[in-house]
């Protein structure tokens, strides 16, 4: 029987509605204590309910210096793939997210927990927004703009929770997933299929589309048509749902121009042409060693340059030709490892300014949508998809031509893992590809994995161990979920 002294809420209920001033943008403060009808009453009100759900998506939590939102999970998920490395422990964040530690236990601080908590976190307060937003006053299309937004949110929100607590969706549609809220409550619920999970998700995003279609979104943070548009192509592309996928990335790619080689190089820390989505981080909120730069860019004096270095896999480096702009990003190989920067050392990531932590998040750019509409365009065979890969990656290398030493298919894998390096697919492509995690071993001056560092050399994508952890305060506090229901 059920402890009936348990906790009033669930932990995936734990809800935190986000307010703040409105004086600078993001400037926001949690707080749980302001009444919904006060919140909700306007437009503007809601407004900064929604700020306030897109600051929670590039702060610190706990004060862990890596858990920094969506960047956090996305630096996690590349950090247990293949293709990033780091040569030692450095300072040791990160370090049990490589060898797939953070994942196993169920406590509120593991990675499991700390995930479970961040993407219901949001979840719950676009339900807040969804479910008031349209009793508040003020313009109808801003009522629109606003639950775009948070229908948006919860969309993207579900599909990782799906990903990272089960496997992928073919071959799993009947496989429990996560409990799925949909409107302000108390009362939990028990994991819903995948295939629900992904229903709601597609039918968020379809409506999502339809009430920020033509609106002009306030600021690179938000997300307009065009973004959810993107996460639907993404959606789709692990669903396998191919034409769906090639539809949705060709038509949120629109009006969206390819970096240039130079902007390429710039650092990736400012919106232009090519970002589709981005946490923009006021200069003074910076969270300086608890952000992404500082485990992912090697020439800033964060984790990674004192020691924490993320490395290129060799296999990617050679891939690239001498003229492909992205391996000017890579530090070549120097006899003895005694270079500037360990050898393969990524320079992708940069901050700007020299000696200042401000710097941008991207969560979406154009370059996703055509790997995206390439790659579902080969798996249909539509001759297009050539011709879209050719034209993209000729903005990085324009010697490029298409080998025939690949498939198409073949080849345009090979250029998402390198155009997309660091902006935390590894995982979920993986697992959507249905390929074994092979990491190869050796020393990291060579651009190999540490095996004594690494720990997991090869895992089956389908192994149990893979899955996130359902944390132990949800089955103690969920009547609806027990320990039966975790994953194994």
């Amino acid at each position: 029987m059920k402890n009936i002294f348990k906790k009033a809420l669930p932990l995936a209920l734990a809800v935190v509605v986000l307010t703040g001033c409105e004086k600078e943008y993001l400037d926001t403060s949690p707080a749980s204590q302001v009444p919904n009808e006060q919140v909700f009453a306007t437009t503007a009100g809601a407004t900064v309910a929604l700020n306030g759900i897109y600051r929670s998506m590039w702060t610190s939590w706990d004060g862990n210096h890596d858990t920094f939102g969506q960047k956090g999970l996305d630096v996690t998920m590349d950090m247990m793939g293949t293709d990033v490395l780091t040569p030692s422990r450095g300072y040791g964040w990160f370090v049990n997210d490589y060898n797939h530690n953070s994942i196993s236990t169920a406590t509120a601080t593991s990675k499991s927990g700390w995930a479970w908590r961040y993407y219901y976190r949001v979840i719950n307060n676009s339900n807040l927004i969804i479910a008031n937003i349209d009793k508040a006053t003020g313009d109808p299309a801003r009522k629109e703009y606003i639950k775009g937004n948070a229908l948006a949110l919860r969309a993207h929100s579900y599909f990782y929770l799906i990903n990272l607590f089960q496997h992928t969706y073919k071959g799993h549609e009947n496989a429990p997933g996560v409990p799925l809220y949909t409107e302000p409550t108390t009362v939990g619920k028990g994991r819903g299929t995948v295939q629900e999970v992904y229903n709601q998700i597609i039918a968020d995003l379809t409506e999502a589309e339809r009430l920020l279609e033509g609106k002009t979104k306030d600021h690179v943070s938000h997300i307009n048509a065009a973004t959810a548009k993107g996460i639907h192509a993404r959606v789709a592309l692990q669903m396998e749902d191919y034409p769906k996928a090639a539809q949705k990335a060709r038509e949120a790619r629109q009006g969206y121009t390819p970096m240039t080689a130079a902007n390429y190089q710039a650092g990736f820390g400012r919106p232009n042409s090519e970002w589709m989505w981005g946490l923009e981080i006021p200069n003074d909120q910076a969270t300086i060693y608890a952000s992404f730069f500082s485990h992912m860019a090697n020439t800033a004096a964060g984790y990674a340059g004192l020691g924490s270095q993320k490395i290129v896999l060799k296999d990617l480096y050679d891939a690239m030709s001498a003229t492909d702009a992205r391996k000017a990003l890579v530090f070549a190989p120097v006899a003895d490892n005694k270079g500037t920067y360990p050898n393969y050392s990524s320079l992708k990531f940069r901050l700007p300014v020299t000696g200042s932590w401000a710097a941008d998040y991207v969560m979406m750019r154009a370059g996703e949508m055509y790997l995206i509409e390439a790659e579902a365009l080969a798996r249909t065979g539509d001759a297009q998809a050539a011709t879209v890969l050719e034209t993209f990656i000729k903005t990085r290398d324009a010697n490029y031509t298409i080998p025939t030493t690949r498939t198409l298919l073949e080849e345009i894998l090979l250029q998402r893992r390198i155009e997309l390096w660091g902006e935390g697919f590894s995982l979920l492509d993986l697992k959507r590809l249905n390929k074994k995690l092979v990491r190869p071993t050796g020393s990291p001056a060579n651009g190999l994995h540490l095996a004594s560092l690494a720990v997991v050399t090869e895992r089956d994508i389908t192994d149990p161990k893979i899955l996130f952890r359902i944390p132990q305060d949800e089955i103690d506090t969920n009547d609806e979920i027990d320990a039966a229901d975790q994953n194994p």
